[in-house]
């Protein structure tokens, strides 16, 4: 690796500016990951239980607890390989693993076969996502980390919104199958065609980074380093781990009981495609500021701001049935939300070193996405014991306490101005 950072140093840079043809790629290709779940988000709650008759809401989060726990290892697995054999290769490979999925969606057989596709998005999410996150981390560098992850994941979270928007229209006017569907065969072809084509390897990114920051490239650390690094040993690491969890715990509870908590309340399913809209897209919007402010004000505020934001937002659902009280704190928590995911992003960026740092963001996202299975089972237990509203409560004041966590050991973590080379 560092002889081939010798080799471009004369024409390689890091920045935004420097790389913003490759960097405005990568946000189309994440723009396509994202919708590939937003197809879902209005859907499959309904479909398990008017399709397939499933009224155990246990059983109907099923598809999430599959998604977010292959997720999960997936984000581990892309980490590990991003740093082992290239960030390209990796991207390629999760989106093969798509390709089935908007198939077996349209005509599957049974609920079984809906939780199987969903281990296959899973693992699309997983390795695509994670190695857009990183190849922009790669690409510009130190001085603007927390804008290139706001412009990630705004572009994903957007996505993700348009395609629940889109996929509610198609329902209300056709039926939940399979026109909804058509939109994923699509993003499939189009997201592999990009990334075969035309997405470039930014490995050799990291590595001049590491000779602008710190001097040389370290060698590889043992996984089992990192992993204990990042999950525990170094306490801002560790406030950024269990913040991604819960915060992705509350999403899969948003994902699986929102959904069915608003037909209870009696709203129309052009309504209830309105709102699961509403969230991501405030998420997604939001972020395109708060990446940006990350960067000037610090990571810190936002990340303790945004998660007892998250909680007081899904707490006040409880409130009203109002559609209008209902739309304000599905913004609330998309604020919130866009507060917190990126600057998570960004601070892993600013403490791990380039050569573990693809395998530290795998490592960050696989307790992310576990949040994913932990809310999928937690939800459906507590909604199938008491209630949907009960469910719900409870995971509005584990995201405060989550918040509160982050504020006891989360310290700032922003590189200063005056620390970076010009």
């Amino acid at each position: 690796m560092a002889d081939r950072v010798t080799t471009d140093a004369a024409t390689l840079r890091l920045g935004l500016r420097a790389n913003w043809l490759q960097f405005s790629l990568l946000v189309v290709v994440n723009a396509f990951v994202g919708a590939m779940v937003g197809m879902e988000r209005a859907i499959l709650p309904l479909l398990a239980e008017q399709e397939f008759g499933i009224a155990s809401r246990t059983a109907t989060l099923s598809f999430v607890a599959s998604f977010g726990l292959v997720k999960a290892l997936a984000n581990l697995l892309a980490g590990r390989l991003g740093d082992q054999i290239g960030r390209r290769r990796v991207l390629m490979v999760g989106w093969l693993a798509g390709l089935p999925v908007p198939w077996i969606l349209m005509w599957a057989p049974s609920w079984g076969w809906v939780v199987a596709a969903n281990v296959l998005l899973g693992l699309n999410q997983g390795l695509a996502w994670s190695m857009t996150v990183i190849m922009k981390i790669d690409l510009v560098g130190p001085r603007q980390r927390g804008l290139a992850m706001g412009l990630n994941e705004a572009a994903g979270y957007l996505a993700v919104s348009l395609a629940a928007l889109a996929t509610g229209y198609v329902a209300a006017a056709y039926a939940l199958r399979p026109h909804p569907f058509y939109l994923g065969v699509g993003l499939t072809l189009a997201g592999l065609l990009l990334s075969v084509l035309f997405v470039r390897e930014t490995q050799h990114h990291a590595a001049l980074e590491a000779q602008e920051r710190f001097a040389a490239w370290e060698a590889l650390p043992s996984f089992k380093e990192v992993w204990i690094r990042t999950s525990w040993r170094d306490r801002r690491l560790f406030a950024v781990c269990q913040a991604g969890l819960v915060n992705n715990l509350n999403d899969g509870m948003a994902w699986g009981l929102f959904p069915l908590f608003f037909m209870a309340l009696g709203y129309s399913l052009t309504q209830i495609g309105w709102l699961a809209a509403l969230y991501p897209a405030v998420w997604g919007l939001g972020q395109l500021v708060t990446g940006a402010l990350s960067d000037r004000i610090g990571r810190r505020p936002l990340i303790t701001g945004g998660m007892l934001l998250q909680g007081l937002s899904i707490g006040a659902m409880l409130l009203s049935s109002s559609f209008v009280w209902q739309a304000m704190a599905m913004v609330g928590l998309g604020i919130g939300t866009a507060m917190v995911y990126p600057t998570l992003l960004a601070v892993i960026g600013d403490v791990a070193h380039p050569a573990w740092r693809s395998t530290a963001v795998g490592v960050y996202r696989l307790w992310r996405d576990s949040g994913y299975v932990f809310g999928a089972l937690l939800a459906g237990m507590l909604a199938d014991a008491f209630s949907i509203p009960w469910a719900i409560a409870a995971v509005a004041a584990l995201t405060v306490l989550s918040g509160l966590v982050a504020v006891a050991t989360l310290d700032e973590t922003r590189p200063l101005a005056s620390s970076l080379n010009a």
